[in-house]
């Protein structure tokens, strides 16, 4: 089996990491494509593998095909390697907003389509993908392929109508997260705490939060509340949180992500 990559950035880097390191593939199967130099030494240093800047080659080499461009740029690429398309391969999609049959449209109607939802947590090997495919990807060939993502993280699959609705509760919520675990370590450094300890302790404390939701199937509202004792801090702090629209906020910010990548 031989995987192509269509774009060599973050995303694309964490996959073939991924691969990599749990031998799901050799790197010298492996064969990335980039217009920019950077892009392709980067992946090559960091991961071995074959690298050009021509897409054609990759899709001339590759068994399974991973399309990790930015959506502005989908039309253009795909438009560039239609013509190399030949029966049986399978190709990947990673960009919010493409659906399956706008995809076909510029591949070929008949060809084998994946479309994913990865997110960043994927660099550490923690990520949450959701995966749909077209009629003419086999149960096989989509075992194959849930086979190479679960290199990343957790993969789940999904209807495709709900691949919009992933991009706001996953693929665009670490950059929340972030904002959320910096605001505490700021509140931590301005009461004295050193701020590389002040990330460590508020970092650590949302891992093992999410961890706990994970584990033990228990409503985020139950674990909340084990937390939050009679005339305690906790509820002091929640009281503020609920105060100053910490829940409204985060879910007007998650549905206003979801509603642009409707329109991308």
């Amino acid at each position: 089996m031989k995987l192509g990559f269509i774009g060599c950035g973050n995303m694309a880097g964490a996959i073939m990491g991924g691969i990599i390191n749990h031998n799901v593939c050799k790197k010298e199967e492996i064969i990335g494509s980039d217009p920019l130099e950077a892009g392709r030494k980067r992946v090559q240093e960091n991961h071995g593998i074959k690298v050009t800047a021509d897409n054609k080659e990759v899709v001339k080499e590759a068994d399974i095909v991973f399309l990790a461009v930015k959506p502005q740029y989908y039309e253009s690429v795909l438009d560039e390697i239609s013509s190399t398309v030949r029966g049986g391969q399978i190709f990947v999609s990673i960009a919010p907003g493409k659906t399956l049959a706008w995809i076909g449209e510029h591949l070929g109607k008949t060809v084998k389509l994946v479309r994913t939802m990865p997110n960043t947590p994927a660099l550490v090997g923690e990520g949450m993908t959701a995966v749909c495919a077209n009629a003419f990807v086999t149960e096989e060939e989509m075992e194959q392929v849930l086979h190479i993502l679960s290199a990343t993280g957790k993969v789940e699959v999904i209807p495709e109508h709900l691949m919009d609705v992933v991009v706001g509760v996953s693929g665009s919520s670490p950059a929340y997260v972030f904002m959320f675990i910096e605001a505490m370590a700021d509140a931590a450094v301005a009461e004295g705490m050193p701020r590389a300890q002040a990330y460590k302790f508020a970092a650590q404390a949302v891992l093992g939060s999410a961890k706990m939701v994970l584990d033990t199937g228990k409503h985020p509202g139950e674990l909340k509340d084990m937390v939050c004792s009679p005339a305690g801090t906790t509820i002091q702090a929640v009281r503020v949180l609920e105060e100053k629209g910490l829940r409204s906020a985060v879910f007007e910010a998650t549905d206003t992500c979801i509603q642009k990548a409707k329109g991308m």
